[in-house]
């Protein structure tokens, strides 16, 4: 009988033993789902992302255009000698700012002021002769009178004093053509500007006939910008121009990063370059500073029209989508997002506007927008 009873307490132990396990098996198995839901729950669960906003404003909006230009001088002048002769003095020294009618260069003059003696000695001659056949003319005018002389002679003295009258006009001539080849021999400044590097030296002959020149003169203030523009705007710069409007004009460096000069457009080319459909223009700018240098690169913006009433929205706030340009609007009252379409107008580096699809007040986000979606929930991390 106790063997019997021996075999009934072991299989109870092991049944109780068992089901100890199995309830740990059990334990261990819910524990551990529990655990990968929760981490589960805790990867869907995404943080609330903070974003940069801005109003929607009204408000004028200027419409700048830009163009890449080049600064170009009013006068660009290279100072060639008139006369032939040796240098025997120069004024200036290299870049130089000179006036007009300052001295520059002189050629010796002599040869010319001989040549100007000569010219009024022939004159005061040939004047004498004048005048003696003009007093012969007179008595001879008498006398035919009275018969004593033959009309003949008479017209032959008519005519001799006719033959000095030339002579006399020529020799005039001659005097101011030698006057004007003397004042050649005394270069001055023909505008107000810059001097560059000097081609010749003093002590060298020079010609008439040379091409290379003595030196360039350069004005440097004022100063004008000559710059491309498609010709679809054109019509709207004309029609400001022939109003008698002044046309404000920036330059900014040529890569476009910073202001160095405002000024106003002056004129607008003819023709459209058939090449580009481009138009040139060129625009005018004082430049004491000397800040705009010959033909140096730069960016020209000129303000062809200024849209009134404008809705404004920071540039950065626009997006591009499969169906057209978009924003996504904050609503403060749940401080959640939606995407709105919108129609876009005319844009700067910061703003643009915007011609429907917003109103006055409407808040756009305008930094941050990467992982939002329509109807999520945000924190704006700035103040309006």
């Amino acid at each position: 009988m106790k063997p019997v009873l021996y075999l009934k307490t072991l299989s109870t132990k092991r049944k109780i033993i068992l089901s100890i396990v199995i309830l740990f098996v059990v334990w261990g198995y819910v524990h551990h789902k529990r655990k990968l839901a929760n981490e589960a729950a805790q990867q869907h669960i995404r943080p609330i992302p903070p974003v940069v906003v801005a109003k929607t404003v009204q408000r004028d909006f200027p419409v700048w255009v830009t163009g890449l230009g080049t600064v170009t001088p009013v006068y660009n002048v290279t100072i060639r000698s008139r006369v032939d002769g040796e240098i025997v003095k120069i004024y200036f020294k290299e870049g130089d700012i000179v006036k007009k009618g300052d001295p520059l260069i002189d050629i010796d003059p002599r040869p010319y002021q001989v040549q100007l003696e000569q010219a009024q000695g022939q004159l005061e001659h040939d004047q004498a002769l004048l005048n003696n056949a003009k007093l012969d003319l007179k008595r001879y005018t008498v006398l035919s009178a009275k018969g004593a002389i033959p009309k003949q002679q008479l017209d032959t003295q008519k005519y001799l004093v006719i033959q000095y009258e030339g002579t006399v006009l020529t020799d005039k001539s001659q005097v101011d053509n030698a006057k004007l080849q003397l004042t050649y021999s005394h270069i001055t400044a023909p505008v107000t500007g810059r001097l560059g590097l000097r081609l010749v030296d003093l002590g060298n002959i020079i010609h008439a006939a040379d091409t290379n020149g003595m030196v360039a003169l350069t004005q440097l203030d004022p100063i004008t910008v000559i710059f491309p523009l498609p010709q679809d705007i054109i019509p709207k710069v004309m029609l400001r121009l022939n109003s008698k409007q002044l046309i404000p004009v920036q330059v900014w460096n040529r890569n476009n990063t910073q202001f160095i000069t405002d000024g106003s457009l002056i004129t607008v080319d003819n023709l459209v370059d058939t090449t580009t459909g481009m138009v040139k223009l060129r625009a005018n700018f004082d430049n004491k500073d000397y800040k705009l240098f010959p033909n140096e690169f730069v960016n020209a913006r000129i303000l062809i029209e200024t849209i009134p009433n404008a809705n404004v929205v920071p540039a950065a706030s626009i997006q591009q989508g499969n169906s057209g340009p978009y924003v996504y609007v904050y609503h403060e009252n749940n401080k959640t997002v939606s995407v709105q379409k919108v129609s876009v107008g005319p844009t700067n580096d910061k703003d643009t506007v915007v011609l429907s699809g917003l109103k006055p007040g409407d808040i756009v986000v305008k930094d941050g927008i990467d992982n939002l979606r329509e109807g999520a929930q945000v924190k704006v991390a700035n103040s309006l």
